[in-house]
């Protein structure tokens, strides 16, 4: 299990990502349109390095949704590969086997 303060400060940063998402796409559309004047392109940059760091999605992780475990993450199951074996061997995730021999 992940440090409860890990998978709330995971939370924090998803919930700024969803509140900057706007302004954050609204300011790179007017930094990337080459047919705007340089001086508003660079006041667009700067007021993106204000917004706060924790509000880009690159500095969100995947983690586990039941322990919230950052590593072995499978994307499509949203899950780490021990609660995936352990589901798994319950037979609580349809279509999913595991062997043993």
């Amino acid at each position: 299990m992940a440090k409860k303060s890990m998978v709330e400060r995971e939370k924090k940063r998803q919930q700024l990502v969803a509140k900057y998402a706007a302004k954050r796409a609204s300011l790179k559309e007017v930094i990337n349109d080459q047919s705007r004047p340089m001086e508003e392109r660079f006041k667009a940059s700067l007021k993106l390095a204000e917004l706060p760091r924790n509000s880009s999605e690159t500095r969100l992780h995947n983690r586990c949704q039941l322990t919230g475990r950052p590593h072995a993450y499978y994307r499509k199951l949203k899950l780490s590969r021990i609660m995936l074996r352990e589901l798994g061997s319950n037979g609580q995730i349809p279509g999913l086997v595991k062997s043993s021999w």
